[in-house]
């Protein structure tokens, strides 16, 4: 499989879809500890006391959006290793896959920062077309064997 243009292509977005995952979950336990703002009172109690057992505003948002990143790059990943399967063209999946990628890059720093709007709606739409595509290509090639 690796051996696949195309697939290695989905390969390396998928893995630095999964890193930036990552370093959302990070951002937000490092926000979490910054804003004394624990979501379990054993956290607090380690922490200062019941007190910071409590939400934030921020870590709210940096919830958000890893939330955001769970409901939109999980479906990708599925969408994009069956579209490998298919057989598309290298330069066409290159631009579905990196479309995708930098879109939710803009959508994550759009979300962290904030950025003014409609940047993190664009960037979440954007993504969406790719994915799109990917779906409505995939039916089609199995359409025949439902």
């Amino acid at each position: 499989m690796i051996r696949n243009e195309v697939f290695s292509c989905f390969v390396f977005y998928a893995v630095l879809l999964v890193v930036k995952m990552y370093v959302i979950a990070v951002i937000t336990g490092q926000v979490r500890l910054r804003k004394k703002a624990f979501a379990n009172p054993e956290d607090a109690l380690r922490h200062g006391g019941l007190q910071f057992h409590r939400e934030d505003p921020y870590v709210e948002r940096c919830r958000r959006a890893h939330h955001n990143d769970l409901e939109n790059i999980l479906p990708f990943l599925f969408l994009g290793a069956v579209y490998s399967l298919i057989g598309p063209s290298p330069s066409v999946a290159r631009l579905h896959f990196l479309v995708f990628f930098i879109c939710r890059v803009l959508h994550s720093i759009a979300y962290l920062l904030p950025l003014q709007p409609p940047t993190r709606s664009v960037a979440y739409i954007v993504a969406q077309i790719p994915c799109i595509s990917m779906a409505v290509q995939i039916l089609m090639s199995v359409a025949s064997y439902a």
